[in-house]
């Protein structure tokens, strides 16, 4: 590889000042003509702790091969990962969105420490995206990310199973609709073997979003791990970063409020994870760029439902890319006049230049991707809601439901644990409304995500007729009348906090609107008598997140001063 510019590198490098630095290098196995080489970060989320990150060190080790053979230094360091499918409805949750935080951390310090010409990240569970795409922002160097890919599709009596299938069956076999005998067997044949989540949970949809903000290669958002065209991509991605240095191509070049709003039409368009709002608006922060609560609405009212995807859909991840993927999708978009054709991608290509030669409708032997026209829901379906129960918005997302509107009674709960036991007891009834409160960023702290108990509604044919609200947030694989990331939080006050048992409450996502009906006078005497908790953290990285976290409404980013 040649370069026509001065490497960053060459701070850590080059000069007499630097022979104690280059002796470091030899003892690496550097030679000499090695600092005339881009130094070239390689992010590898692996890990034995979770199947998403399983399969992640052929990736990286094809990355590594590839960026030796052409022309570059490879530079490898681990960042960490929660499970988030493990650590769901335990304490360990809470520490799932402290670690996208970590990952940022880890990518920026790595990658600025070391004066790195450029850096490849590659993760597979929820946070390891938002976090790498966050780190990479921060460094500001040329960047790519390669997603892990997604896990292939269990199979129990003729029918595709994911991990959502095992939540959902717990609450069944509570509810004395399965027995314990077929729960073991779904439990047993749920997880094939390496990959994220497998439906449009929040690791496909956050590999999805990048792929359309152009900061990974076309159709790697929706490969499977073990599928050999994924190996093939990761040593593909390393040949484009070594462009992207020659050129100086950067992230905050490609990062854009018209790339991003590429990046949320997708996330409508395919029915993604709830947490894409969160992650969006922390990805934004990172890239200066404005991006507000509100801009997903706005997306969401014109941006029709096309696929039919899990949760809420029929099909997983696979059967997506196999019907053409993101490309396809993003065709659909950019012929309708719903996508910004002139962005940049880290290919040195624009978005139009990239999707030339996809066709102009999708294939017509399946109906996994639909045309404009015979879209599934005609607008979005992560409805941004106000009220006096959420005034800086919350998100609902109404796909898969008869009817997004509801009034009734609060089941108040201050942890998850308790709430879990109600609806396992059949102490929930049709109507209600649960309110699960204490769980948002500061208040949790860590914002865990509540799969247990929607997935256990689901399961006690509860879905459409309970709904949920909380100051925490859900996994992507949730659906049913859920609202997350209510805003302010109970921990500081918000009106979520003076919510008693009994207290009416609506949802209503036609109006938007999130509302106690209770009268204003009531609730300043319940606010008189409020007491903020004390935290449940003073040590630690728990406590510093809870400290230094910002609004979800603004992503709960540690470094928004």
């Amino acid at each position: 590889m040649t370069t026509t510019k001065r490497l960053r590198s060459a701070h850590i490098t080059q000069g007499a000042a630097r022979a104690p630095n280059r002796s470091m290098y030899y003892a690496l196995g550097y030679k000499e003509e090695d600092f005339a080489k881009p130094m070239v970060g390689v992010a590898n989320g692996h890990s034995t702790i979770t199947p998403c990150n399983s399969g992640l060190q052929r990736l990286a080790d094809a990355a590594i091969e590839a960026i030796g053979q052409n022309g570059g230094n490879a530079q490898v360091f681990g960042t960490p990962t929660i499970s988030d499918g493990m650590a769901m409805g335990t304490e360990g949750m809470k520490y799932s969105l402290v670690s996208r935080e970590v990952i940022a951390d880890c990518v920026e310090t790595c990658v600025q420490g070391q004066w790195m010409d450029g850096v490849l990240v590659i993760g597979g569970c929820d946070k390891n995206m938002p976090g790498g795409m966050m780190g990479m922002l921060r460094a500001n160097v040329p960047s790519i990310y390669v997603y892990g890919g997604t896990i292939l599709p269990g199979r129990l009596h003729g029918k595709d199973l994911n991990i959502v299938s095992v939540f959902e069956a717990v609450g069944e076999n509570a509810a004395g609709r399965m027995s314990a005998s077929e729960l073991k067997q779904i439990e047993l044949h749920a997880i094939p073997g390496p990959g994220s989540c497998g439906g449009m949970y929040t690791a496909n949809t956050m590999s999805s979003a990048f792929e359309a903000m152009g900061m990974s290669l076309p159709y790697s958002s929706t490969m499977a791990n073990v599928h050999d065209e994924k190996v093939a991509s990761a040593a593909e991605s390393a040949r484009v970063l070594l462009k992207a240095i020659e050129l100086d191509l950067k992230p905050r070049d490609i990062v854009t409020r018209q790339s991003l709003e590429n990046a949320v039409s997708v996330v409508m368009a395919t029915g993604g994870s709830t947490n894409a709002v969160l992650h969006i608006l922390a990805i934004a922060h990172a890239a200066e760029v404005e991006w507000t609560i509100d801009d997903f609405e706005r997306v969401r009212r014109k941006v029709p439902v096309i696929c039919d995807l899990k949760p809420s859909g029929h099909y997983l991840a696979v059967d997506f890319h196999r019907a053409g993927g993101v490309p396809q999708v993003m065709k659909l978009l950019l012929n309708a006049g719903l996508l910004n054709g002139d962005c940049m991608t880290i290919t040195g290509k624009t978005m139009a230049q990239t999707l030339a030669d996809i066709p102009d409708v999708p294939p017509a032997d399946q109906t996994i991707i639909r045309p404009l026209d015979k879209a599934l829901y005609k607008e979005g379906h992560l409805a941004i809601l106000k009220g006096n129960l959420s005034p800086e918005g919350c998100v609902a997302k109404i796909t898969g439901l008869k009817n997004p509107v509801m009034t009734g009674p609060a089941r108040v709960f201050d942890d998850e644990e308790s709430a879990l036991a109600a609806i396992l007891k059949g102490q929930i009834k049709a109507g209600d409304v649960m309110v699960l409160r204490y769980l948002g960023p500061k208040g949790g702290p860590g914002m865990p995500e509540m799969l247990a108990p929607t997935s256990a509604l689901i399961g006690a044919g509860l879905g459409d007729s309970v709904g949920l609200i909380t100051d925490g947030r859900f996994s992507g694989g949730t659906w049913g009348m859920v609202v997350g990331h209510v805003a302010p939080e109970a921990a500081v006050g918000g009106y979520i906090a003076l919510v008693h048992e009994g207290d009416s409450i609506t949802i209503d996502a036609h109006q938007h609107l999130l509302q106690l009906n209770v009268p204003e006078e009531e609730i300043a005497v319940r606010r008189k008598a409020w007491k903020a908790p004390a935290p449940r953290y003073t040590r630690g990285v728990q406590a510093k997140f809870a400290f230094n976290c910002s609004t979800a409404s603004t992503g709960a980013v540690l470094d928004n001063f």
